[in-house]
């Protein structure tokens, strides 16, 4: 994968990638960055972007445009932001997850939620990892924060996230 920086991962349908290639780099250059980043990721259903606005704001704009305007999103079904990618590695992503973990106040809950793809990594690892420096509740069902582990193969990209924070397409147009 070429981009090693992203900071927003899209889901497709299998096969539309390139497509949603297209929609998110228009749609990004819709809220602002014209010189954002969209590439595929070699994941089958999965496209990376690089942009320079925030990504949580990027989700947010991105919920409103669907709201005011969904024809124009064909081929992305998920948008989510990643605040940090880190080598796929158990210490990198403990150390980036303790970092992280401040986000989680002291009266929230929180569970890991790891998607994998290309990795020998067992997810139960990867959760011991993450959740051992977070001295809060866990809550599976419904948390206040999410640890949101993303491995693709040798990147991972790390968030610590509100549930809301991640557009599903499919969910909100409903």
């Amino acid at each position: 994968m070429p981009l090693t920086d992203f900071n927003l991962l899209i889901t497709t349908s299998r096969g539309n990638e390139d497509e949603a290639c297209s929609e998110a780099w228009f749609l990004l250059g819709e809220l602002g960055d014209r010189e954002s980043i969209v590439e595929k990721t070699g994941v089958l259903g999965l496209v990376a972007a690089k942009t320079k606005l925030n990504p949580f704001d990027v989700v947010r704009r991105l919920r409103a445009v669907l709201s005011e305007r969904p024809y124009e999103f064909r081929y992305i079904s998920r948008v989510i932001p990643i605040e940090t990618v880190v080598r796929t590695n158990l210490d990198e992503i403990r150390e980036t997850v303790e970092r992280l973990s401040e986000k989680i106040l002291e009266d929230e809950t929180f569970r890991v939620t790891v998607e994998k793809r290309h990795t020998e990594l067992s997810s139960r690892k990867i959760i011991e990892a993450a959740a051992a420096p977070i001295d809060r509740k866990v809550d599976l069902e419904n948390p206040d924060k999410i640890v949101l582990i993303e491995v693709l193969g040798g990147l991972t990209g790390i968030s610590v996230i509100r549930p809301e924070d991640i557009l599903s397409v499919v969910k909100e147009r409903r």
